[in-house]
């Protein structure tokens, strides 16, 4: 009897040190490069920090100019303006393109072509844009010369249009990765539901609206959150499209470039540790919030 209890310890003793084999890796690459990170970030923003000067503790005081900082509260409105004009147009967009896929094909070459935009470099989606959306030579604006006549042209990265026109970019190159997410959500829908749904005699959008947007809530609420997440964000695409100082004018200012210049240009690393510290809590205000209001740990299916 001891025999089979010391094998079975010493199997589960192997089992354990296989396990934490694999998942050290990860676990090492998650505290250096996230964890200590994190943790350096939110001592920073308690300091005057500099690129060129000893650190010294300053308290709150940084956080203090932060809530009196027009340019933080200009820097969010921009922000915020990218995200109530990517995020409606990216899900529905992608929820369209997961529909279609679902129900007219499901061949992984038309999967593919979707996927795709989303494997091309940031910095390479927004060079072809900004070509295709020039003012003057871009494709764009000589169809609609064309159409309407030459006073026609409409100025796509000008101060007043640049942060759609981002977010549209963006729409664009990510749609077909959470197309994707929601279709891979779709097919674990039982089919069953359908079918009884067919012979009760229901429409097309009452079963949408019934059956397929319930199920698929927490697939959803998903994409929401990390969208939302990866929206508050956004420089890449920003800092490609825009002047150094964030023009035109201040238009594409965002918060996260408001980070950049604080740390790089200005050499403030505290405060912009300061304000990374304020994103990131707008980050997790935004995704508990989110999680709660669309019930993501609950599913129709339980």
């Amino acid at each position: 009897m001891s025999f089979v209890r010391n094998s079975l310890t010493a199997r589960r003793t192997k089992d354990y040190l296989i396990a934490w084999a694999f998942i050290l890796p990860s676990l090492i690459g998650l505290l250096v490069f996230v964890i200590l990170p994190t943790v350096r970030g939110f001592y920073l923003s308690l300091t005057d920090s500099s690129l060129v000067s000893h650190a010294n503790f300053v308290g709150l005081q940084n956080y203090t100019r932060l809530i009196h900082d027009p340019q933080f509260w200009r820097s969010l409105q921009i922000t915020a303006e990218y995200v109530l004009i990517n995020i409606p147009l990216q899900t529905i967009l992608a929820l369209a393109l997961a529909m279609a896929m679902w129900r007219l094909t499901r061949s992984v070459i038309v999967r593919a072509i979707v996927f795709l935009p989303y494997l091309v470099p940031m910095l390479m989606v927004m060079l072809v844009w900004m070509t295709i959306l020039h003012y003057d030579f871009g494709p764009v604006n000589g169809t609609i010369q064309q159409l309407f006549g030459s006073g026609a042209r409409i100025n796509f990265l000008g101060q007043e249009l640049i942060i759609p026109s981002i977010a549209m970019i963006n729409t664009w190159r990510h749609a077909g990765y959470v197309s994707l997410l929601l279709f891979a959500g779709l097919q674990t829908i039982p089919p069953e539901l359908f079918e009884a749904a067919a012979i009760d005699g229901a429409g097309e959008w009452r079963v949408f609206r019934t059956i397929t947007l319930p199920l698929l809530s927490p697939v959803i609420v998903f994409v929401l959150v990390t969208s939302l997440v990866g929206s508050f964000q956004v420089y890449d695409s920003v800092a490609v499209a825009a002047v150094p100082s964030g023009g035109p004018g201040d238009a594409t200012r965002v918060i996260f470039w408001y980070i950049v210049n604080l740390a790089f240009t200005r050499f403030q690393l505290g405060y912009a540790g300061a304000v990374a510290v304020a994103l990131f809590l707008i980050c997790v205000a935004i995704a508990w919030i989110s999680m709660k209001y669309f019930r993501a740990g609950e599913s129709e299916l339980g």
